[in-house]
């Protein structure tokens, strides 16, 4: 179980914690690192080192804080969760996709939208700082109710409890929260999630004398789905006293309740008609459709695209690169640097209306631009003209960059 775990965290890769003790130093120590790991484990004696936070800047200029525990401890909790996650998957909610295998975003993305056009109203929820106030207590309850193991008992207790060693160096104490970071993070919070909002809701609100409930969940992201505004309110209310009563709450001023308006919706409410999830906004938008004969026609319809703040941040990674400035590089050496990046970039933002991400792939191609003036000293201060050669280069390689691939030229 010890070595099936080490692969796969050197698998997902990721950084030292605060050992210092990196994937090649593993790698060349992995039968001495190894063993003592399993030993420790199998005896009893293993304690998890503290967890070395790392402070991610956020897009509204706060930071997300991320535990990064040693890569032993990483192995340790992947032991422990080869053993966890085969008995709660099935137990999940179906509409909880976050880490879960063969779950994804876009399940998630596509069964939200499929609801928006089925119920008029949503409750944008967001937990006030979820992964941070955990309550360790109410945390073991959960464990205990589905675990009787004591070794497993034992060591998630531990890893709850284990400090956090600063930036600056300090240590942190924390009777409360899971650090995001670690492999088993992401399965304690499914199952806290689980018993407080999934089985709770399912309960109590998945059929109701006002109708049915319906939600999806990703992670601490979640959209509750309702018939009519009374409803909406009345389960918002009963939602923040249910997640007070479990010591966690609803963001005051990020949680709102929204109005998916279309055309055959006459409603007047205004206050909020759009939504993000999962880096989507879902908002009123023309669309095109054809009826039964074939005619098409536009209409206001309740539609799906990547969302402002995730083209900035894909801009803001693009200005990161400093493309331009790579003039040492070929433009085919660039290309293939970026194809993976931006791939995934497709993949996941183009599911729904692709063309949206033209801002996104704008600003690369201006990235371009500068390059080959940069590069070139025919083009130096000739905009029109390095536009004009790329072009040409775009026409004689399409497929050299893979956003030219779907049209988005320069």
């Amino acid at each position: 179980m010890v070595e099936a775990a080490y692969r796969k965290v050197k698998s997902n890769g990721g950084a030292a914690g605060v050992d210092g003790k990196d994937m090649s130093y593993m790698e060349a120590h992995k039968s001495e690192e190894l063993y003592k790991l399993w030993n420790r484990m199998a005896s009893g004696s293993y304690f998890p080192q503290e967890v070395r936070a790392v402070d991610i800047p956020k897009a509204d200029g706060k930071y997300r804080r991320l535990g990064i525990p040693t890569i032993l401890d990483r192995v340790a909790q992947q032991v422990v969760l080869s053993v966890m996650e085969p008995v709660m998957d099935p137990i999940f909610h179906i509409d909880s996709y976050g880490y879960r295998p063969n779950r994804s975003a876009h399940e998630a993305l596509e069964r939200c939208q499929q609801r928006c056009h089925e119920y008029r109203w949503v409750i944008d929820m967001d937990i006030k700082g979820f992964f941070d106030n955990i309550d360790h207590g109410l945390m073991m309850q959960v464990v205990r109710h589905y675990f009787s193991e004591p070794w497993i008992l034992m060591y998630v207790e531990r890893w709850l409890k284990v400090a956090i060693r600063l930036p600056d160096g300090s240590v942190l104490e924390r009777d409360k929260g899971t650090p995001q970071g670690g492999v088993i993070s992401p399965l304690l919070a499914n199952m806290f999630l689980h018993v407080v909002f999934d089985a709770w809701m399912e309960k109590h609100y998945a059929n109701t004398k006002y109708g049915t409930i319906r939600w999806e969940r990703y992670a601490d992201d979640i959209i509750v789905h309702c018939k009519n505004e009374t409803e909406a309110r009345y389960i918002r209310n009963r939602i923040r006293e249910r997640l007070a009563a479990c010591k966690l709450e609803l963001h005051p001023e990020k949680t709102k309740i929204v109005y998916c308006k279309q055309s055959n919706r006459r409603g007047k409410y205004e206050k909020h008609i759009s939504f993000d999830f999962l880096g989507f906004t879902f908002r009123p938008d023309r669309v095109y459709q054809r009826d039964e004969e074939g005619k098409g026609s536009l209409w206001v319809g309740y539609a799906t695209s990547i969302s402002r703040k995730a083209k900035k941040r894909l801009v803001q990674q693009i200005m990161k690169w400093k493309i331009h400035r790579a003039t040492g590089a070929e433009l085919e050496d660039i290309a293939l640097q970026k194809a993976s990046i931006i791939r995934g970039w497709i993949y996941y933002y183009g599911r729904f209306r692709l063309y949206c991400m033209r801002t996104v792939f704008r600003a690369l191609n201006i990235r371009l631009i500068r390059w080959v003036m940069n590069k070139y000293k025919r083009f130096r201060r000739r905009w029109s003209q390095a536009r004009a050669y790329l072009v040409d280069i775009y026409k004689a390689y399409p497929n050299l960059f893979e956003h030219w691939k779907y049209g988005f030229t320069p």
